[in-house]
Protein backbone atom coordinates (compact mmCIF):
# COMPACT_ATOMS: atom_id res chain seq x y z
CA UNK A 1 0.00 0.00 0.00
CA UNK A 2 2.97 2.35 0.53
CA UNK A 3 3.69 2.61 -3.21
CA UNK A 4 0.09 3.58 -4.06
CA UNK A 5 -0.02 6.18 -1.27
CA UNK A 6 3.31 7.60 -2.39
CA UNK A 7 2.07 7.82 -5.99
CA UNK A 8 -1.17 9.49 -4.87
CA UNK A 9 0.80 12.06 -2.87
CA UNK A 10 3.02 12.71 -5.88
CA UNK A 11 0.08 13.04 -8.28
CA UNK A 12 -1.77 15.46 -6.03
CA UNK A 13 1.13 17.87 -5.57
CA UNK A 14 0.26 21.39 -6.67
CA UNK A 15 3.08 21.62 -9.21
CA UNK A 16 2.03 18.50 -11.08
CA UNK A 17 -1.58 19.61 -11.32
CA UNK A 18 -0.47 23.06 -12.49
CA UNK A 19 1.70 21.49 -15.17
CA UNK A 20 -1.18 19.29 -16.35
CA UNK A 21 -3.50 22.29 -16.64
CA UNK A 22 -0.82 24.26 -18.48
CA UNK A 23 -0.27 21.34 -20.87
CA UNK A 24 -3.98 21.11 -21.75
CA UNK A 25 -4.29 24.88 -22.16
CA UNK A 26 -1.12 24.97 -24.26
CA UNK A 27 -2.54 22.34 -26.60
CA UNK A 28 -5.76 24.29 -26.99
CA UNK A 29 -3.84 27.52 -27.52
CA UNK A 30 -1.74 25.82 -30.19
CA UNK A 31 -4.91 24.90 -32.07
CA UNK A 32 -6.16 28.48 -31.84
CA UNK A 33 -2.85 29.80 -33.21
CA UNK A 34 -2.86 27.21 -36.02
CA UNK A 35 -6.38 28.21 -36.95
CA UNK A 36 -5.41 31.90 -36.84
CA UNK A 37 -2.38 31.31 -39.05
CA UNK A 38 -4.16 29.02 -41.52
CA UNK A 39 -7.36 31.06 -41.72
CA UNK A 40 -6.15 34.66 -41.45
CA UNK A 41 -2.37 35.13 -41.72
CA UNK A 42 -1.70 32.78 -44.66
CA UNK A 43 -4.50 34.16 -46.87
CA UNK A 44 -3.47 37.75 -46.12
CA UNK A 45 0.15 37.04 -47.02
CA UNK A 46 -1.10 35.07 -50.03
CA UNK A 47 -3.17 38.06 -51.12
CA UNK A 48 -0.01 40.17 -51.20
CA UNK A 49 2.09 37.41 -52.79
CA UNK A 50 -0.63 36.16 -55.14
CA UNK A 51 -1.07 32.68 -53.64
CA UNK A 52 -1.65 30.95 -50.30
CA UNK A 53 1.92 30.00 -49.38
CA UNK A 54 0.82 27.16 -47.07
CA UNK A 55 0.00 25.16 -50.20
CA UNK A 56 3.37 25.75 -51.86
CA UNK A 57 5.62 22.77 -52.49
CA UNK A 58 8.45 21.62 -54.69
CA UNK A 59 7.87 18.34 -56.55
CA UNK A 60 11.05 16.27 -56.51
CA UNK A 61 9.59 13.20 -58.20
CA UNK A 62 6.26 12.92 -59.99
CA UNK A 63 3.75 10.23 -59.05
CA UNK A 64 3.75 7.14 -61.27
CA UNK A 65 0.31 6.07 -62.50
CA UNK A 66 -0.39 2.83 -64.40
CA UNK A 67 -2.78 2.42 -67.36
CA UNK A 68 -5.79 1.80 -65.10
CA UNK A 69 -5.25 5.10 -63.29
CA UNK A 70 -3.98 3.49 -60.10
CA UNK A 71 -1.09 5.27 -58.39
CA UNK A 72 1.93 2.96 -58.37
CA UNK A 73 4.31 5.27 -56.49
CA UNK A 74 3.45 8.49 -54.70
CA UNK A 75 4.98 11.80 -55.63
CA UNK A 76 7.91 13.05 -53.55
CA UNK A 77 7.40 16.68 -52.55
CA UNK A 78 8.97 19.26 -50.25
CA UNK A 79 6.10 21.06 -48.55
CA UNK A 80 7.94 24.28 -47.76
CA UNK A 81 4.68 26.20 -47.38
CA UNK A 82 3.58 23.96 -44.49
CA UNK A 83 7.00 24.38 -42.92
CA UNK A 84 6.78 28.16 -43.19
CA UNK A 85 3.30 28.07 -41.64
CA UNK A 86 4.65 26.02 -38.73
CA UNK A 87 7.43 28.56 -38.21
CA UNK A 88 4.88 31.40 -38.12
CA UNK A 89 2.81 29.41 -35.60
CA UNK A 90 5.90 28.94 -33.43
CA UNK A 91 6.77 32.64 -33.55
CA UNK A 92 3.22 33.62 -32.54
CA UNK A 93 3.16 31.13 -29.64
CA UNK A 94 6.64 32.16 -28.49
CA UNK A 95 5.69 35.85 -28.59
CA UNK A 96 2.51 35.30 -26.58
CA UNK A 97 4.40 33.19 -24.03
CA UNK A 98 7.01 35.96 -23.80
CA UNK A 99 4.25 38.48 -23.04
CA UNK A 100 2.72 36.19 -20.40
CA UNK A 101 6.06 35.58 -18.66
CA UNK A 102 6.88 39.30 -18.85
CA UNK A 103 3.55 40.10 -17.16
CA UNK A 104 4.12 37.50 -14.45
CA UNK A 105 7.64 38.84 -13.78
CA UNK A 106 6.28 42.39 -13.56
CA UNK A 107 3.69 41.28 -10.98
CA UNK A 108 6.40 39.47 -8.98
CA UNK A 109 8.57 42.60 -8.96
CA UNK A 110 5.64 44.66 -7.64
CA UNK A 111 5.09 42.14 -4.84
CA UNK A 112 8.80 42.16 -3.95
CA UNK A 113 8.91 45.97 -4.01
CA UNK A 114 6.03 46.25 -1.53
CA UNK A 115 7.20 47.90 1.69
CA UNK A 116 7.96 45.46 4.48
CA UNK A 117 7.06 47.93 7.23
CA UNK A 118 3.64 49.23 8.19
CA UNK A 119 1.80 51.60 5.88
CA UNK A 120 1.61 55.29 6.68
CA UNK A 121 -1.90 54.88 8.09
CA UNK A 122 -0.80 52.01 10.32
CA UNK A 123 2.22 54.01 11.48
CA UNK A 124 -0.02 56.96 12.35
CA UNK A 125 -2.42 54.71 14.26
CA UNK A 126 0.47 53.12 16.19
CA UNK A 127 1.75 56.60 17.03
CA UNK A 128 -1.68 57.64 18.34
CA UNK A 129 -1.92 54.42 20.35
CA UNK A 130 1.48 54.98 21.87
CA UNK A 131 0.67 58.57 22.79
CA UNK A 132 -2.60 57.49 24.42
CA UNK A 133 -0.69 55.00 26.59
CA UNK A 134 1.36 57.85 28.10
Amino acid sequence: MGFIKEFKDFAMQGNLVDIAVAFVMGGAFGKVVSSFTDGIVSPLIGMVGGTDFSKNMIVLKEAVVDATGKVVTEAVVLKWGDFLTAIINFIIVAFVMFLVIKGINRMKKKQEAAPAGPSSTDALLMEIRDSLKK
